[in-house]
């Protein structure tokens, strides 16, 4: 194992609840190095799965969150010029390929297509990566597999990804866990009781059920960790719902007065 690598290991066991066989189906895709799209929507658990998977499968994980400036030379590398003149330095997937990391990149849909293309060498029978500007041909580590995350709920034909490029991933879809278990992961992710993580998740559902009906966005497992942390800090429940939960996501004055008041329905 290159020590490049080294800083890109994840160390600790990262608290993931398996909601139903994903694991199982990662560790088989990983098996045959199958590159992996994770769908779904903002702050359900994608990241954290991905970074659960990495530690079981001991594998270093090199994570990219894409955004719409990201050029090619960006994820692939670029010659840098130093007091002993240029000198080539491998962009996060490149540096993936060659070592053998999981290679992550978060929300490829924010990335501009022409630079998405760069990962299709990389997720069929090829598995290569080539260097261009450097004249290098990069065959990709044994160990390497590549996995995006894309939320479908901001697919667009502006944003959406190439069908050339969805067809070269296995997928695993994502959602907000089933009440129980949301609870579950917000009490043990903020050390709130039971009975207020189950409040919490009350008021997300109602939330979600307001996507699309003035709501662009419910209300993630994310934003709920966020006011389950506030709450155990001694902030006011009212309060961390409105911080963390309210304000966030809307700011029509109606749409606040209805979440404000499924706030006051549970707390």
């Amino acid at each position: 194992m290159d020590s490049n690598l080294d800083a890109y290991r994840v160390s600790e066991e990262p608290y993931y609840r398996p909601v139903a066989d994903e694991v199982e189906l990662y560790e088989a895709a990983y098996s045959v190095r199958m590159p992996m799209m994770l769908k779904g929507p903002t702050g359900c658990g994608k990241t954290r799965f991905v970074e659960y998977m990495a530690w079981k499968l001991g594998k270093p994980l090199i994570t990219v969150a894409c955004n719409e400036d990201m050029t090619a030379s960006d994820l692939v590398g670029r010659f840098l010029l130093d007091a002993q003149g240029t000198r080539w330095q491998d962009g996060p997937l490149a540096m993936a390929a060659r070592f053998g990391a999981i290679c992550y990149l978060d929300e490829v849909v924010e990335a501009r297509q022409d630079t998405t293309v760069v990962i299709h060498p990389l997720t069929d029978n090829r598995r290569v990566l080539p260097l261009e500007k450097k004249g290098e041909l990069l065959r990709a580590h044994a160990d390497f597999q590549i996995v995006i995350s894309y939320n479908p709920g901001y697919q667009s034909l502006m944003k959406d990804l190439k069908q050339s490029t969805k067809q070269r991933f296995g997928a695993l879809d994502f959602n907000y866990p089933e009440h129980a278990i949301e609870a579950e992961i917000v009490a043990h992710e903020t050390g709130v009781s039971a009975e207020v993580a189950d409040q919490l998740v009350g008021i997300a559902e109602r939330a979600r059920n307001l996507k699309g009906h003035g709501l662009d966005e419910g209300i993630s497992t994310r934003m709920l960790i966020y006011a389950g942390s506030l709450i155990a800090k001694g902030v006011a429940a009212h309060a961390a719902c409105r911080v963390a939960l309210v304000r966030p996501i809307t700011d029509d004055p109606d749409m606040r007065d209805a979440l404000d008041a499924a706030v006051s329905t549970y707390f």
